[in-house]
C-alpha cells in the first residue's frame, strides 16, 4: 500500500502522555463484583447478631407469604423465569442474606452527643465478633456525620474509634471495608476527608490507600461539582458515588408525596452521576424505599413487595446496579428483582454474543454492533457475579 505520510507518530507528538492519561483516568475493565446493595442499621441498633436477625426475618416473611406458585404474580415475572428466582432468593437469604453492612451514625443515629462514643466501642466489638464468626459481610463499614454538619472533629473520631476498635479485636483490618461520606456540599470536603483517613492509614499502621470511602449526592449543589477529575484528585479514594433520595428531593422542594427513588430529578441526578463517572471504576448506588409493611398481613407485605422491586428495576434500567435497604422485609424484592433482571436475558445475550463471534447474524436477524457486543459481555459478567456463578 501506498502512502504519503511516513512517519504519522511524528506529527502527534503528545499522543503517548494523552493516551497514559486516558489509560489511568478511564481504565478498560471488565466490572468486579459490587453488592446488589447496603443494609444500613442505625448504631444503637447494631450488633453482632444483626445480620442473622435480618436473615432470619426476611426468610420468614419469604416463607409465609411467597410459595413459588405465587412469584410471578407477586412480581410480574414469566412463570419460567420465577421458579428459578424462587429457588435463588430463598438460598440467598438462607446463606448470604446481607452483602453489604453499613453501621449508621449518622441521619439513621442521630446527634447523641453523650453516647456515640460507646455505640462506636460496641459496634467495633461486633463487627470484630462477625469476622470472628465468618459472618461479616463481604462489604462493610459505617456512615459517619456529615463535614456540613459544622462538627467534622465528630465525624472523624467516630471513624477512628471504630477503626481502632475493630483492628485492636480482630488483630487487623478485614476485607471490604468502606466508609460513607454523607451530604457533601463543598467539593472541599471530600479532600479534607480523604486527608483524615491518609493520617488514619499512618497511625493504624495501614498501607496507603487502604481506606476508601463512598460519597454520598444528596443535594443540586453536590451535582454540579462532580466530574472524572474528582478520581485523580483524591488519590483513588473514591470508591464510590450512592444517591440519597430522601435529602435530595427535599433539596429540591419537592413535596412529601413525591419524594420517591423514581421522580425525574432523580432521574437527573443519577445520568450526571452515571456521566460523571463512566469508566472511571467509582461505583454508583441508588438510594432506598424508606416504608416496612404496614402490617403483618400478607396484602400488606406483597405491596411493599411489589412497589420495593419496581423501584429497583427503575434503579437497574438506569445502570445502577446496587441500592440501599433498609428494612428486613426489603431483602426479597432486593434479590427477587435483582435475579429476574438478570436471569431474563441471559440467554438472549449469550447466544447474541456467541453469533457476533462467530460472525453470524443472530437469532430473529439481528446484527449487533460492537459497543452492544461489549455491553451483553459486560452484562453477561455481572450477572454471573450477581447470581453466584464466579
Amino acid at each position: 500500500m501506498r502512502v504519503t505520510l511516513t512517519d504519522p507518530l511524528a506529527l502527534i507528538p503528545g499522543f503517548g502522555e494523552t493516551h497514559r492519561e486516558q489509560s489511568a483516568a478511564y481504565p478498560a475493565a471488565p466490572p468486579p463484583w459490587q453488592p446488589v446493595h447496603t443494609v444500613y442499621v442505625p448504631a444503637d441498633r447494631f450488633g453482632a447478631g444483626t445480620v442473622a436477625a435480618w436473615g432470619e426475618a426476611a426468610l420468614e416473611l419469604f416463607g409465609r407469604h411467597l410459595p413459588a406458585e405465587d412469584m410471578a404474580g407477586v412480581f410480574g415475572m414469566d412463570e419460567q423465569v420465577a421458579g428459578a428466582v424462587h429457588e435463588k432468593v430463598a438460598a440467598k437469604l438462607g446463606t448470604e442474606p446481607v452483602e453489604d453492612l453499613r453501621v449508621d451514625f449518622e441521619d439513621g443515629y442521630g446527634p447523641r452527643p453523650g453516647e456515640e462514643d460507646g455505640h462506636v466501642a460496641q459496634a467495633a466489638a461486633a463487627v470484630a465478633a462477625l469476622h470472628a464468626d465468618g459472618t461479616l459481610p463481604r462489604r462493610w463499614g459505617l456512615r459517619v456525620k456529615s463535614f456540613a454538619d459544622g462538627d467534622p472533629a465528630r465525624s472523624v473520631r467516630t471513624l477512628d474509634g471504630f477503626l481502632t476498635g475493630v483492628m485492636e479485636r480482630a488483630g487487623h483490618l478485614p476485607a471490604g471495608f468502606v466508609v460513607t461520606f454523607p451530604k457533601v456540599l463543598m467539593r472541599a470536603y471530600l479532600g479534607q476527608f480523604a486527608d483524615c483517613l491518609e493520617a488514619l492509614e499512618g497511625g493504624l499502621g495501614l498501607a496507603g490507600g487502604t481506606l476508601r470511602f463512598e460519597m454520598q449526592v444528596e443535594a443540586p449543589q453536590t451535582v454540579l461539582f462532580l466530574d472524572p477529575s474528582l478520581v485523580a484528585a483524591l488519590g483513588g479514594r473514591l470508591a464510590a458515588a450512592h444517591f440519597g433520595v430522601f435529602d435530595y428531593t427535599a433539596s429540591c422542594s419537592l413535596p412529601p408525596h413525591e419524594q420517591r427513588l423514581d421522580h425525574p430529578v432523580c432521574d437527573h441526578a443519577r445520568h450526571v452521576m452515571r456521566t460523571a463517572f463512566a469508566g472511571t471504576g467509582v461505583e454508583l448506588s441508588d438510594g432506598s424505599l424508606a416504608a416496612s409493611p404496614a402490617s403483618g398481613d400478607g396484602h400488606a407485605v406483597r405491596e411493599l413487595w411489589r412497589r420495593h422491586a419496581e423501584l429497583v428495576r427503575h434503579s437497574l434500567s438506569h445502570g445502577f446496579y446496587q441500592g440501599w435497604d433498609m428494612h428486613p422485609s426489603h431483602l426479597v424484592s432486593r434479590y427477587a428483582a435483582v435475579y429476574h433482571f438478570h436471569l431474563s436475558h441471559y440467554e438472549e445475550y449469550a447466544q447474541r454474543v456467541r453469533a457476533w463471534e462467530e460472525r453470524r447474524e443472530a437469532a430473529g436477524g439481528v446484527m449487533d454492533e460492537p459497543a452492544t457486543v461489549r455491553t451483553m459481555t459486560a452484562a453477561l459478567r455481572r450477572a454471573d457475579l450477581a447470581l453466584g456463578k464466579t
